[in-house]
């Protein structure tokens, strides 16, 4: 039974933290000052905007220092990492999660931080929430639906989502466990303490900047290593800013992507409102839903 962490309350803490990639304070403080206007406090870690002068917002030690300080706060109630890019991988393994299991708290982010979501989904069997990060935001980004729908997730209100039909769809209804994240990632972490399983599950995946020819082998990683074998549905989200090498792999991104699950018979949904652009839903990584693919409508419920 996956244990779902306390939903927030006017006044809980939310904590701020950068375990991957930079990122300017600036940045964050539409974020911030959002979060406040619906009734949370926040606290700022150390390595959002901090001096660090290279990829990520801290050495190992200060971002795993900084995200375990979060962890352990009994007064920090969520954790809300500021950005992805790269980083989760390098201190996945240092992480202490003793305090975390007697008293979890929702970890929200996308990105790199899927290896985050898998990682505790596996090993501890809590729920986490894959969506929008601080800069989503920006720009008037926290009145659109997709901002908002982790709003409600914070305050424990049931997801109920809905998508336009898609010509590689596969009809069907599933009902598991909802798991995935970023594609890179997920074929990333095959075969270490972070893997994560599918069988009978609901797994969903999207990815952004990748080469074509990288996306199908890292389809074929994840088919080889049985994680496509015995789901109970399929969602694929948004693959945007996909890169072709000069010679061209010669299909877009869906067809790729559509030649190598095609053979599958549970129902699965393309171009599903996740991803690293605007559309980008909260998802409860590990809570139950219910995949509903028809002919005129998609729907994903909890």
């Amino acid at each position: 039974m996956v244990k779902t962490p306390p939903y927030l309350v006017p006044g809980d803490t939310i904590g701020i933290t950068c375990p991957a990639g930079y990122m300017d304070a600036d940045k964050a403080q539409t974020c911030i000052d959002v979060l406040q206007q619906w009734g949370y406090t926040v606290k700022v870690g150390k390595t959002l905007g901090s001096d660090s002068t290279n990829y990520f917002s801290g050495t190992d030690e200060e971002r795993l220092a900084d995200f375990q300080a979060m962890l352990d706060d009994d007064s920090v109630k969520a954790i809300l990492c500021g950005r992805g890019g790269y980083g989760m991988g390098r201190i996945i393994d240092h992480i202490n999660f003793k305090a975390f299991k007697k008293q979890p708290k929702w970890i929200i982010g996308f990105s790199d931080i899927t290896v985050l979501h898998a990682h505790i989904y596996s090993n501890y069997n809590i729920a986490s929430l894959h969506a929008p990060m601080a800069a989503a935001f920006n720009d008037e980004g926290f009145k659109n639906e997709y901002v908002q729908s982790l709003k409600h997730a914070f305050e424990g209100k049931t997801a109920r989502y809905h998508c336009e039909p898609h010509e590689y769809n596969q009809k069907g209804e599933a009902i598991g466990e909802l798991v995935g994240g970023n594609l890179s990632l997920l074929a990333h972490i095959v075969g270490t303490p972070s893997d994560v399983k599918t069988k009978g599950r609901i797994l969903f995946l999207e990815d952004v900047g990748e080469y074509k020819y990288n996306v199908d082998r890292m389809l074929y990683q994840l088919k080889r290593a049985g994680k496509l074998d015995k789901l109970a549905g399929l969602v694929i989200g948004g693959f945007t800013d996909n890169k072709d090498t000069e010679r061209p792999f010669g299909k877009p991104i869906y067809d790729i992507i559509h030649e190598i699950v095609q053979e599958y018979d549970y129902p699965i949904c393309f171009n599903f409102p996740v991803s690293h652009e605007a559309p980008n839903y909260a998802l409860k990584v590990g809570v139950g839903y219910k995949l509903k693919v028809g002919k005129q409508r998609v729907s994903l419920e909890e």
